[in-house]
């Protein structure tokens, strides 16, 4: 990023009413501490410093002395000359700028010619003189306690918040995670999570967090039906079950449960015999081919699970005329460890949300939609076993150690008849949600988001691992606060309800208090399954907050030669961030840790969700190591936002991750490129302006600061567009998978568009981002008008 600060002309803030002179990173004078002077964690900050030739232009300052001032080291508050009074150098609450700081009556206090002698009035003078000693002997007195007492602001919002973060996070450790983990797993025995919820809100009580509530949503949830799913050759007349095992008595009572479970909620329902036809992943390029070959209307898909979001290839293959979908996860697709052939899983065809109020939340009074289905396909997830079966492959599929995927033969014909019945009812999903109310900015949220069972017992070590996680993080916070500390945002706590189903209660709360949220939220931090395995640390952020996870990815490294390549993305996520993220353009933070192969692989594999048995957190993390990392991580983030003066949010960083998804994309339009241009050059005032209120002690009152973060916390707010392509994230600043650049809108209909002779798609695509762009410049713009208008009026 280096080149992005000198590539910014130094006459850009020439003729404003600040007195700036930007300087390069390399001109900074020495003495930084190692923590506020990390070129690699803030290389896009815009260095400033105060224009002295202006300042000693002014009326009034013809007789000021500086005693050499340009000679002490103006970023270092800690070894500051603390006798010259009307100089005191401090940091700002990002560590990369000074303030100049000036009595109101300096130039009285020190350019007051000395009296003349008279012998007349000696003994008048004399005590005066006696008089004025003991004053300033009084004066030294008093600012040496006053000193003493009161720290200087750079030490507070520099070097003592460090401090206390430290001491915060240091009380957390493995051995507790794995303890409050293996009684989650044990709380484990009916299907009601009502029982969880009140568990977790007694445990987050009694841990002192204050204002616990149980907030329930009446919604309607798809579940299975009385009998297991199957699927029966017509050619033999062979029954098998999802896990590939025959549709036997034995069969169904050795796993009965697990059986019910493997189905695609709110999937059609009903009998159907056709064609079974391999459409491999399910793409448009995949689609094409197969149509040229066959007649697909009312026949039976073959998909592989990943690549693209289901919810789209669905679509796709329902657009096309499928009549059935066979739904599966190709072994060679997962990490060697993951031995999932005989596995059922489930997975959700809900975008989010109750689907009998789509739009508006589950309250008592709302308009119910009784929709059994949200898809005209049957769907039914199958284990790669029956797969297998299916095509009549052998057991054995490697050659020469290499992982040959799962693919029928298209001069065979497979006919199938596939039976899916499903029941719908309205049930309670429970949020728990608990508050630590802030003393400076109670208004402005801080959202820490994890998430408890709702589905029989799948993903049960994974919601035990998330709540152990958040609960360590509470545990350690509130010792903290027992002794009389609290941040300055208001920090919310919430365990989610119906995630399984489609993040359920997260939408319905978000939509249950939607003008509020939009108002006060400034993040949101995921530790949704924080564990899925042990060989990489995952990062997934915001373009706004990347800067802030690189710089705690680095500090808890503790050799830098050492230290992994910095992984962090802005991609598509399944977890209860979906809401905030696409609805309301909430800045948000995941850290996970995964396996390397599965972050090689294709994504959105993990939108299939397997029972207790597929995954053990304790083997892969025996001593909960990675959950204490993770842990640390999330927490140091979560305490830096809601404690910072100003939000630790980076305005430029979303300029270039514009202008890098528009690199190299083929539908680019030179309109698009000027529009980032422009966009990029307002951010880089931007960034230049936003410290103003932590450096300039005109611009110090606590309303000014208010207005700084109100714009950072919106920034992204101007990436949501109206329409995106099902399964799509709305918020345009994220990717599809940490492979691609491009806007994921733009490669859809760009993809869309090569299959069909008309380009309207394309240009409905083009124009929202186009549309988004501008609004963000429109956005910036406007903010750096403001505030010179103030300062225009102040001046």
């Amino acid at each position: 990023m280096g080149e992005n600060e000198a590539s910014l002309p130094n006459t850009a803030l020439q003729g404003k009413k600040m007195a700036y002179q930007k300087v390069n990173a390399d001109q900074r004078a020495p003495g930084h501490s190692q923590y506020l002077d990390n070129d690699d964690l803030q290389a896009t900050a815009l260095d400033l410093e105060w224009d002295m030739e202006k300042e000693l232009e002014e009326p009034g300052f013809d007789q000021f002395q500086l005693n050499s001032a340009e000679n002490q080291n103006l970023e270092n508050s800690e070894t500051a000359d603390l006798n010259l009074d009307p100089i005191q150098p401090a940091t700002s609450p990002k560590g990369r700028f000074q303030r100049l700081q000036e009595e109101s009556d300096y130039v009285t206090h020190y350019t007051r010619s000395a009296p003349k002698s008279n012998p007349r009035n000696f003994c008048r003078l004399l005590k005066i003189f006696c008089t004025a000693i003991i004053l300033f002997i009084s004066g030294i007195l008093i600012g040496y306690y006053s000193h003493k007492n009161c720290p200087s602001n750079a030490t507070s919002s520099g070097t003592l918040d460090l401090h206390l973060y430290q001491e915060i996070l240091k009380t957390i450790q493995g051995e507790d995670i794995k303890k409050s983990f293996r009684n989650l797993v044990q709380l484990y025995k009916s299907e009601d999570d009502m029982d969880i919820s009140k568990k977790i809100k007694t445990q987050w009580t009694s841990l002192g967090l204050e204002d616990v509530q149980l907030v329930n949503y009446s919604v309607l949830l798809n579940l299975p039906g009385l009998s297991p799913s199957s699927v029966t050759l017509s050619s033999s007349g062979q029954c098998f079950h999802p896990n590939g095992q025959p549709c036997s008595e034995e069969a169904r009572k050795w796993s009965s449960q697990d059986l019910l479970y493997s189905y695609a909620a709110y999937s059609a329902n009903g009998i159907l015999e056709a064609e079974v036809i391999d459409v491999s992943y399910g793409n448009a390029d995949d689609l094409k081919r197969i149509k040229k070959m066959k007649n697909v209307t009312n026949q039976i898909a073959l998909l592989k699970l990943g690549k693209l979001p289901l919810l789209y290839k669905l679509s796709l293959l329902e657009k096309t005329g499928f009549g059935g979908v066979l739904l599966y996860i190709d072994p060679c697709d997962l990490p060697k460890t993951a031995n999932l052939s005989y596995n059922t899983f489930m997975v959700s065809l809900n975008p989010g949300g109750d689907p009998s109020t789509p739009g508006y939340p589950s309250i008592d009074g709302s308009f119910r939609q009784h929709r059994s289905n949200l898809t005209s396909l049957l769907v039914q997830p199958i284990s790669a076993s029956l797969v297998a079966k299916l095509i009549s492959l052998p057991k054995d599929r490697t050659t020469n150690g290499a992982c040959s995927p799962l693919e029928l033969p298209n001069n065979e014909e497979r006919i199938v008849n596939m039976k899916i019945q499903t029941v719908t009812k309205f049930e309670t999903v429970t949020n728990v949600v608990g508050y630590l109310k802030g003393v400076t900015f109670p208004d402005r949220y801080v959202i820490v988001g994890s998430h408890h069972h709702t589905a029989h017992s799948y993903n049960r070590q994974e919601w035990a691992s998330s709540t152990a996680v958040i609960t360590a993080f509470i545990r350690a916070l509130m010792l903290r606060v027992k002794r009389g500390w609290r941040p300055d945002r208001t920090i919310v706590f919430c365990s989610w309800g119906g995630t399984a189903f489609g993040n359920i209660g997260s939408y319905e709360w978000g939509e249950d208090f939607r003008k509020v949220l939009q108002r006060n939220v400034v993040a949101y931090i995921s530790l949704h399954s924080p564990v899925r395995g042990n060989s990489s640390l995952h990062s997934v952020a915001s373009p706004s907050l990347q800067q802030l996870v690189a710089e705690k990815n680095k500090f808890n490294c503790p050799r830098r030669d050492q230290c992994p390549k910095t992984n962090i993305s802005s991609e598509q996520i399944q977890d209860d961030a979906d809401y905030f993220i696409n609805h309301l353009g909430v800045p948000t933070v995941r850290f996970t840790y995964e396996d390397i192969k599965t972050l090689e692989g294709p994504s959105f594999l993990s939108e299939a969700l397997f029972p207790k048995h597929a995954t053990k957190i304790e083997e892969m993390d025996p001593f909960f190591n990675l959950h204490e990392t993770i842990t640390k991580l999330s927490g140091e983030v979560i305490l830096q936002i809601a404690n910072e003066p100003v939000l630790p949010f980076n305005a430029l960083d979303i300029a270039l991750e514009v202008q890098n998804s528009l690199k190299g994309d083929q539908t680019t339009t030179p309109q698009l490129l000027a529009l980032a241009s422009r966009l990029r050059e307002s951010a880089e005032l931007f960034q230049s302006d936003e410290m103003r209120p932590a450096n300039d002690p005109k611009e110090r009152d606590p309303m000014r600061v208010r207005m700084l973060n109100d714009l950072l916390q919106d920034m992204e707010k101007s990436f949501l567009v109206q329409h995106a392509p099902p399964g799509f994230y709305r918020n345009i600043l994220y990717h599809l998978d940490g492979k691609t650049s491009q806007f994921s809108i733009l490669l859809e209909a760009w993809e869309h568009c090569k299959s069909l002779a008309s380009n309207e798609t394309l240009q409905e695509a083009l124009s929202e981002v186009l549309n988004s762009i501008n609004a963000a410049q429109v956005y910036f713009k406007a903010g750096l008008d403001v505030f010179e208008s103030v300062l225009v009026g102040k001046n």
